[in-house]
């Protein structure tokens, strides 16, 4: 079996990994063409239209750090291209619980409703609109830490972190390494028209996880302080809920944040 895999970096090197060890040939493309990659812009219908065949086709691809202009061409104009260039393969393409807005504390499934408070989100739901259509699967991912990469854990260990107001806001991640697996197993299950929640499977409060850290490293807790507004994914408070994804039969090996805080410190 063939992936053509759209995106190479931090989850895109995970997935790769995790399906060569599966057995699959492996095709990494990038915008640069390092590593091995082809070189492609799937946001440009011409270059899309020079991609290889493939048997499955996942879209991992990060926006750059860029606004709702890189969110269009990359995610929009890249699910449109491949679902064009590459009518019935399957495509599995990678989202964001960030689409998820609510701000109350509840459980969120994949049948609540994703009503997106920035532009970037309701481009993330396009994307998915036009992967389902082509009847393919978008998964959606929580905030992604593993080695080397933890933004909670690197301020917490820097003296840089701080409490939000009480701490109540919920923490919602995945493991990368629980993800690509997550990633795969949909796959191999052949899954078409599905939307999956990738979280793990206890999300924490702010102010719980940094009890837990500051007991684990003998840290002292971080002070309180206002919330923050201007967060990338947005200020929500919401519990994503994996229970669908789990209910296929997938169990992360990192069920929560801390399982893998000890030994993630090391490499940051």
């Amino acid at each position: 079996m063939k992936l053509l895999l759209i995106g190479h970096g931090y989850l895109g090197q995970a997935i790769a990994r995790v399906f060569r060890e599966g057995g699959w040939e492996v095709l990494p493309v990038s915008l640069s063409g390092g590593g091995g990659s082809i070189a492609c812009d799937v946001g440009d219908p011409v270059q899309a239209g020079g991609l290889p065949a493939a048997d499955v086709i996942i879209h991992c691809a990060a926006s750059g750090r860029g606004g709702a202009d890189a969110y269009q061409q990359v995610y929009v104009d890249g699910c449109r291209n491949l679902a064009n260039r590459f009518p019935g393969v399957p495509l599995l393409f990678t989202s964001s619980t960030s689409v998820y807005a609510q701000t109350n504390g509840s459980v969120v499934t994949e049948d609540s409703p994703a009503i997106p408070d920035r532009e970037t989100g309701r481009l993330l739901l396009e994307a998915e609109r036009i992967t389902l259509d082509a009847a393919g699967v978008a998964v959606r991912l929580s905030g992604i830490y593993g080695p080397g990469r933890s933004v909670i854990l690197k301020k917490f260990l820097a003296g840089e972190a701080v409490i939000e107001e009480d701490g109540r806001r919920f923490l919602n991640q995945i493991h990368r390494d629980d993800a690509a697996r997550a990633i795969f197993h949909l796959t191999i299950l052949g899954f078409r028209r599905a939307v999956f929640n990738v979280s793990d499977s206890q999300p924490l409060s702010q102010r719980t996880c940094y009890e837990t850290l500051s007991a684990m490293f003998s840290r002292p807790l971080p002070p309180s302080g206002p919330r923050d507004v201007n967060r990338k994914r947005g200020w929500t408070h919401k519990q994503v809920s994996n229970a669908k994804l789990r209910a296929t039969g997938w169990q992360p090996e990192f069920p929560s944040f801390p399982d893998a805080a000890a030994a993630i410190a090391p490499t940051l």
